[in-house]
């Protein structure tokens, strides 16, 4: 174990042969140099390693070259590292600082572990786009602490529906003052009453569906904006819901939402399946295995790419059929071996 300053905090990692050969005296500053400017060839594990080391050290060079090397590392090896279950919370910490609008790398970084309070709350103050999405509709995650749904509500970058599912109230506008010192003519009474029958309240989304003919809603499906497309996948028209997976501005987190929704049909399972891009994420074959709608050989399939921990918890799961309890089990044991 070795100590590092990060602020205030002592942290205590643990550092890899590989690694405390580059922190030692052997190969100099020159060494330690290019290992800061990730041109040593080591695991991503390591490399990343390394770079929080000398984040966190007292030579400032090493420390500027080891954040410009974080900012701009492939996001593979980023990935490599986060696939490790016991890399350290300080540094998971720091990658979702530098990475947070990343979000195939805060994907991995969102299902860690060992991922801490204090990342998640960054994540919910600072993210946007997908990656606010993912949190957002991550009830696991939700749950740890109240500050998270707090913060994702005062987001600026969380729309009106999503904080609505969080628990916001959207206050009532307040009424206009009235001047009281004017006097109120009869022909200003009727001016009022005349502008009172003129103005309608503006119907809300939700009811302007109510209104809309199966054509007019799978139009909007297919170009309405995230407002839109949270009420239409809900539609029991599959006309409606499917044409929502086919909206060009549909993000991951909406998709992700989907697989997880046990309710949601075959057909819309199958849409999902066959986008090569989104079977491509994490959360997608964790949430398909467990779908009760997946084929089970696709499901099947899709445990191999699990990580242990999530192998683990179907190998006791109640929500699952038998036949992926039983191959959970079987991988489990073959790991052993």
């Amino acid at each position: 174990m070795t100590g590092k300053q990060e602020g205030t905090e002592k942290v205590q990692i643990v550092i890899p042969a590989e690694v405390a050969k580059i922190m030692s005296k052997w190969g100099g500053h020159n060494v330690r140099l290019a290992a800061a400017r990730g041109a040593l060839p080591m695991s991503g594990h390591n490399l990343v390693t390394v770079l929080f080391v000398f984040y966190n050290g007292e030579n400032q060079e090493l420390k500027e070259e080891a954040l410009s090397t974080l900012r701009t590392l492939p996001a593979q090896i980023l990935l490599g590292a986060l696939s490790q279950p016991e890399l350290h919370p300080s540094i998971i910490d720091l990658i979702v600082k530098l990475r947070y609008q990343d979000s195939v790398v805060m994907q991995a970084a969102l299902i860690h572990r060992m991922i801490g309070i204090k990342s998640l709350l960054f994540l919910a103050e600072h993210s946007s786009g997908d990656v606010l999405d993912m949190l957002a509709h991550n009830d696991e995650i939700l749950r740890k602490t109240d500050s998270l749904r707090t913060a994702i509500i005062n987001n600026i970058h969380t729309d009106k529906v999503t904080k609505q599912r969080l628990g916001w109230v959207e206050p009532e506008p307040e009424p206009e003052a009235i001047d009281e010192t004017q006097p109120v003519t009869e022909a200003d009474e009727d001016d009022a009453s005349v502008e009172e029958e003129l103005e309608e309240e503006p119907l809300s989304k939700y009811q302007e569906l109510q209104e809309m003919t199966v054509t007019e809603k799978i139009k909007m499906a297919l170009t309405g904006d995230k407002e839109w497309r949270t009420l239409l996948i809900r539609e029991a028209n599959k006309q409606v819901n499917t044409a929502v997976l086919n909206n060009p501005r549909i993000t991951e987190g909406e998709v992700i939402a989907v697989a997880k929704n046990r309710s949601s049909s075959d057909e819309l399972i199958r849409i999902i399946l066959l986008n090569r891009d989104w079977v491509k994420l994490y959360e997608i074959k964790k949430a398909l295995v467990v779908h009760p709608r997946t084929p089970l050989q696709t499901a099947m399939r899709y445990m191999s790419f699990l990580s242990e921990k999530d192998i683990k918890e179907l190998s006791k799961s109640r929500e699952v059929g038998q036949a992926i309890v039983n191959n959970a089990r079987r991988m489990l044991i073959a790991k052993k071996r």
